[in-house]
């Protein structure tokens, strides 16, 4: 009986001093003796206040980009126009003898060229389905015939096409070799000034990419160009090209 009410006392007098120095603690102004060897500022408080306003004032620093303006030379096509030129004025140079080639010349031999190219063509395709017809007709791809589940006539008529379309494809090498033949002191100008004209094509047309059934890409390897004014109205319709594909 004595032990529990001393117990009691006890705990109600712990209860009542460690209430009685909370607000204590909190009114006295004195300083706790184990916090002399303590530093209670902040570790962020030596930090100077300019340099972070600085911080957030300051504009953002720009990534450094390359330069979108063209160079002279930037581009593949200005790359191969100038080879073009450079290559033509060693030419002149190596070769004084050679005669010069003005562009309407070269656009009329080219324009020549052509027609050789086409005439051979029209008849390398008669001559090899004439040749072809004549061949399968004498019996001599009978046994190639019969393995085909086809019927004979048809097979022979294929075959007869493939001949025919074999000889349009041979035609134009054949033109050009006896139009170089026929025009032996052009060949070497007309290759150099082909170059020039290519490279200029490819520095001027459009891109392909931006063509729609409402603005077909207008001539694009310049196969139509036959003379010096089909130069200018060519470069006149990449122009168009270029102001209908941004609306202008």
């Amino acid at each position: 009986m004595l032990v529990t009410s001393a117990t009691s006392m006890l705990r109600a007098g712990a209860g009542r001093s460690a209430s009685g120095l909370q607000p204590m603690l909190l009114r006295t102004t004195t300083a706790c003796p184990y916090s002399a060897g303590l530093n209670m500022t902040s570790p962020f408080s030596s930090m100077s206040q300019q340099p972070l306003a600085k911080f957030r004032t300051s504009p953002p620093t720009t990534r450094r980009t390359l330069s979108t303006t063209p160079s002279r030379l930037s581009t593949d096509a200005e790359v191969d126009a100038a080879a073009a030129a450079k290559a033509s004025k060693a030419q002149i140079a190596a070769h004084p003898e050679t005669p010069a080639l003005n562009w309407e010349t070269f656009f009329k031999l080219r324009k020549s060229r052509r027609r050789w190219q086409q005439g051979f063509s029209v008849l390398g395709m008669l001559g090899f389905g004439l040749a072809g017809s004549m061949a399968l007709g004498s019996g001599a791809a009978d046994s190639l015939v019969g393995n085909i589940p086809l019927d004979p006539l048809m097979t022979m008529g294929l075959m007869t096409m493939g001949f025919a379309a074999l000889g349009w494809l041979v035609g134009p090498s054949v033109g050009t070799v006896v139009f170089n033949a026929m025009n032996s002191k052009w060949k070497a100008p007309m290759a150099l000034k082909e170059s020039q004209f290519f490279a200029r094509i490819k520095k001027n047309r459009v891109d392909p990419t931006a063509s729609s059934a409402r603005n077909p890409v207008p001539d694009f390897y310049g196969e139509k160009i036959s003379s010096v004014a089909g130069y200018r109205q060519w470069l006149r319709d990449q122009r168009a090209f270029n102001k209908k594909k941004i609306g202008v």
